[in-house]
């Protein structure tokens, strides 16, 4: 039995929409968001090295539900004393008993290891981890490729104390993946003026990101015409981005808050703007 095509939102529907997803947006994007969500983690520190390693730690973890998400980073910064990038810097194999017992999901002490071990070279060689990710960047603007490709090419030669199962916690878009947490990521830092993500890197523009892409945006994004695609893909976090476009070419990441929050949080669009059952 073929499977009907979803249907796209014309141009004069998408402007109609426009202020309805604006206005959830701004019910969502406020600060009592921040204490229910693992964004939470890099407001807790000052220092711009303590705050990108506990966000990069947190959004590389953010898999699953959020309180469980936030219990699991929480218990990793406690083992590190709340002093990320001191124990970061200092870090060797006498420090790897402090991470013996934690897990989250498929994340085991070896993979933590490997990644303080690579945070650890990448900021012996770079100013900060921002210049290690503006490096990528700039690779992947001569390549042609997308940058967070270089990222984790990059990131995994780092140390080798990083096992090859440790490179699934790492996203690659030519492996067709998404990319939400990544992309999570570069939202909480790049995204300026907002009162839940930092904004405190400038390698990138916010007009340039992707939408952090997950079972929830993908659904609402269907229901309401965002997308044509059916498969969770690269090509399809691409498709949606351009369509947010339309909406807010200088900020399209912003519409995640409103697609997370019509799935996940309970708030509602009217039903007339209800295009696709999925």
């Amino acid at each position: 039995m073929s499977v009907r095509p979803l249907r796209k939102r014309t141009l004069e529907g998408l402007h109609e929409l426009k202020p309805y997803l604006d206005h959830i947006n701004d019910q969502v994007e406020e600060p009592g968001y921040i204490e229910s969500d693992p964004v939470q983690f890099m407001h807790a520190f000052s220092e711009k090295k303590d705050i990108e390693i506990a966000g990069f730690l947190a959004a590389m973890m953010a898999w699953g539900r959020r309180d469980i998400v936030i219990a699991k980073v929480g218990d990793l910064l406690n083992r590190m004393d709340y002093s990320p990038f001191e124990f970061v810097q200092n870090y060797d194999q006498r420090q790897y008993s402090v991470l013996n017992g934690f897990k989250h999901r498929t994340f085991k002490p070896y993979d933590i290891h490997g990644v303080i071990s690579a945070l650890k070279e990448i900021y012996l060689k770079f100013e900060d981890l921002e210049d290690f990710w503006e490096m990528c960047y700039r690779q992947g603007g001569e390549s042609g490729r997308p940058f967070l490709s270089h990222f984790q090419e990059e990131f995994f030669t780092q140390s080798n104390e990083l096992e090859s199962r440790t490179l699934k916690h790492i996203s690659n878009p030519e492996k067709g993946s998404t990319c939400k947490r990544l992309y999570m990521f570069l939202r909480w830092v790049i995204r300026k003026k907002s009162p839940v993500d930092i904004g405190l890197w400038n390698f990138m523009k916010p007009s340039e990101l992707l939408i952090p892409f997950d079972v929830h945006v993908a659904r609402q994004a269907r229901k309401y015409g965002l997308i044509s695609r059916r498969t969770n893909d690269w090509k399809t976090v691409n498709e949606l981005t351009e369509t947010l476009k339309i909406l807010n070419p200088e900020d399209p990441a912003r519409y995640d808050y409103a697609l997370f929050g019509i799935g996940a949080l309970g708030f509602e669009l009217p039903k007339k703007f209800l295009l696709n059952r999925v």
